[in-house]
């Protein structure tokens, strides 16, 4: 099994982005030493929650910071690029860290409607209905820079490839949270992040859609799936109930049109829900797993095997550093005899 790290750069309450940035960079550097697999970072534009708005710069420093970890994004919200851009700035990685890069891309904004308009180039945005033809033309630009796979005669970027050239490429990977992200990786027979904290309930419909409709390629010769999954551990169940309390309160305002920073734990205990909020706490009691050490590794294993991931990606958010940190070095030391070590070259 092996254990990862998606993290999405969370602001607190009376902190600063620069701050979510810096405890960023604290937590890559202690993920490589306690042995995890890859550290993810996501993009989000817009907003109150999250600082990190351009993973492809961030994991420039974050390669830099550590030395085993596999560093990458979760992910490149591709329908904002262009796909030439996004396999040099790519390229460009892994020629700074060969061997150690992970390019996972998506299909969702990572913002809103009027974000998303002014991310894009005006009235030749890609929009979401090109991510297909998106994804197509990125791996073709990344094959032809590494393995020296020419454009087709016909392509009409023939004769164009990404640069610095180089023997080995970052790892290509799809992200989604439901069957028509799970179809795309599929179908370019790409590894499938599935965000199960983002959509639980079609989890298993996703995995088995990739898995039916997976054709083999370049980039993956059989089907691979890693499970994103909110997960908090702490020395007891009661505290982490507590530390939850957050993100609780977080998730309830965002579902409600009224995002936060990520409260005190206390204060979100104190916080008087209406019966609307307490439906929708209730309704997101599936997206996370919360308890002990021990406890939570049955939950997560049980996860793991019921959709067949050999990897899973934890997104743990706390108020306090230190027991986010905590929190994965409880779940490091409970997964030490599972843990597997970094692939061997660019393909992982």
């Amino acid at each position: 099994m092996k254990l990862s790290i998606l993290d999405q750069s969370p602001i607190r309450k009376n902190g600063t982005a620069s701050e979510a940035l810096a405890e960023t960079i604290a937590l890559a550097k202690a993920a490589d030493r306690l042995g995890y697999h890859r550290y993810w970072v996501a993009e989000h534009h817009n907003s109150t929650s999250f600082a990190g708005s351009a993973p492809e710069i961030l994991i420039a420093r974050l390669a830099t910071e550590t030395r085993r970890i596999r560093i990458g994004s979760g992910g490149v919200m591709l329908m904002h690029y262009s796909p030439l851009k996004v396999a040099e700035q790519f390229r460009m990685l892994e020629t700074l860290a060969p061997g150690r890069i992970d390019l996972g891309i998506g299909r969702a904004p990572g913002a809103d409607e009027r974000t998303s308009r002014a991310l894009q180039a005006g009235p030749q945005a890609y929009g979401i209905d090109a991510f297909p033809s998106q994804v197509h033309l990125l791996s073709q630009l990344l094959d032809a820079a590494s393995a020296g796979t020419p454009l087709p005669p016909d392509h009409p970027y023939r004769g164009i490839h990404a640069m610095p050239r180089g023997d080995s490429h970052p790892q290509l990977w799809l992200l989604g949270s439901g069957i028509h992200s799970a179809v795309y990786a599929a179908e370019f027979g790409l590894p499938f992040a599935h965000a199960h904290f983002i959509n639980p309930d079609d989890s298993r419909d996703a995995v088995n859609a990739y898995r039916e409709r997976f054709k083999p390629s370049v980039w993956c010769a059989a089907p691979r799936v890693a499970m994103g999954v909110a997960a908090l551990a702490a020395d007891s169940a009661a505290d982490a109930e507590q530390l939850s309390a957050s993100r609780k309160l977080w998730a309830v305002r965002l579902f409600t049109g009224r995002p936060i920073a990520f409260p005190p734990p206390e204060e979100a205990l104190a916080y008087p829900y209406d019966e609307r909020e307490r439906a929708i706490l209730k309704s997101l009691e599936g997206r996370s797993v919360t308890g002990t050490a021990e406890d939570v590794k049955a939950q997560l294993l049980y996860l793991a095997s019921a959709h067949g991931a050999d990897e899973l990606m934890i997104v743990t958010i706390t108020y306090d550093f230190d027991a986010r940190l905590h929190s994965y070095e409880l779940l490091a030391a409970a997964f030490a005899d599972l843990m597997t070590g970094p692939d061997e070259g660019s393909q992982g």
